[in-house]
């Protein structure tokens, strides 16, 4: 797209610019890993007294169909358990991870025939009915709809969306032989077959040093997969109802460091969005010439979940209740980005 500038290690995400908008003023006060990830995924920074729930759980609370048995919610390449998950919202929306997308999801396979399983989980199930002990209600009614949702998936013709090697060989390739094109692929799969939500984690990009070889190789993981993503999405319809989200927890420093490295910079960062209304070929925000300072149109991490929630059309003033009798809306505070719609 003529007047917009894209990193010379992403060629063929530049070739998509007419489908992606890039935001380039977003901004937060955390830059510590932890934090700043649990508040890029829910939308709040982590407090003692309430576990917010991950976007993902968000997304599948609200949308989720429930004419098939996939997992509402599924990461994949997850590398920190601890990052973020369905909180208040409880287990029926935690994610269903994944740590690699060439292999079946572990612990899938029946050990013993269907007919058997099926009578072994009438029994636990009897087993369970008998179980009267005050104050675990609720905890036995959580681990029973797990146990059903798992012995459904287990049992579901579905299971073989899971089966990336059912692709065809050139659009294999396409995806590259990379564990992130696979995810891409394999969450392509996914939200053709109705599962709400999916995330794919690339790690690595901590680049405290060395930061120009090791970018350059992460992008090269990136680029292609991201770009045929979002091109399959597009030749199958699926674009205009799917948003592609692509964002870290914060961004890096403008100033290399004595190690060739990069470090941790939360002031100023960007990200890209697509799909779902979304008006491609256009850049949203603006440092200044170094990348030090936001100068036009501040996003904040509020202000970009109310948009997300646009896109959606999710109500973002939707309120849950939480254990300790407090009602939280999906987004607190924040407005939508409205010229990401065009």
């Amino acid at each position: 797209v003529a007047g917009i500038e894209i990193a010379e290690n992403l060629p063929l995400t530049a070739r998509k610019m007419q489908d992606i908008c890039v935001i380039r003023s977003m901004n937060s006060k955390e830059g510590s890993h932890p934090r700043a990830s649990f508040l890029l995924h829910t939308g709040n920074i982590p407090t003692p007294s309430v576990r917010h729930p991950a976007l993902g759980s968000i997304v599948a609370q609200q949308l989720t169909r429930t004419d098939h048995d996939l997992p509402a919610f599924v990461k994949i390449g997850a590398q920190r358990r601890n990052s973020s998950g369905a909180g208040f919202l409880g287990v029926e929306y935690e994610p269903f991870t994944m740590q690699r997308a060439d292999a079946a999801p572990r612990n899938t396979e029946l050990p013993v025939a269907p007919s058997r399983f099926r009578r072994r989980m009438g029994l636990l199930n009897q087993l369970e009915s008998e179980i009267n002990i005050p104050g675990l209600e609720n905890q036995v009614i959580e681990q029973r709809s797990l146990y059903q949702e798992a012995r459904n998936l287990v049992l579901s013709p579905d299971m073989a969306v899971f089966d990336i090697q059912q692709e065809p060989a050139p659009m294999q390739a396409a995806y590259g032989e990379s564990s992130f094109g696979q995810g891409c692929l394999l969450a392509r799969r996914l939200v053709e077959a109705g599962v709400t939500f999916v995330e794919i984690e690339l790690g690595n990009w901590d680049t405290h040093q060395d930061n120009f070889a090791r970018t350059r190789e992460l992008c090269q993981q990136m680029d292609r997969s991201y770009a045929q993503l979002l091109e399959d999405l597009k030749q199958r319809g699926m674009l205009e109802r799917t948003l592609v989200i692509w964002m870290g927890e914060f961004g890096r420093t403008p100033r290399i460091n004595p190690r060739a490295g990069r470090d941790h910079y939360p002031k100023a960062f960007s990200l890209a969005l697509a799909g779902a209304g979304v008006q491609g070929g256009q850049v949203i925000g603006r440092t200044d010439a170094g990348g030090v300072e936001v100068t036009e149109r501040p996003v904040g991490v509020s202000d970009l979940f109310q948009t997300f929630c646009q896109a959606l059309r999710i109500d973002a003033d939707h309120e849950n209740m939480s254990p300790i009798g407090r009602p939280i809306k999906v987004v607190e505070g924040g407005t939508p980005v409205l010229e990401v719609f065009g």
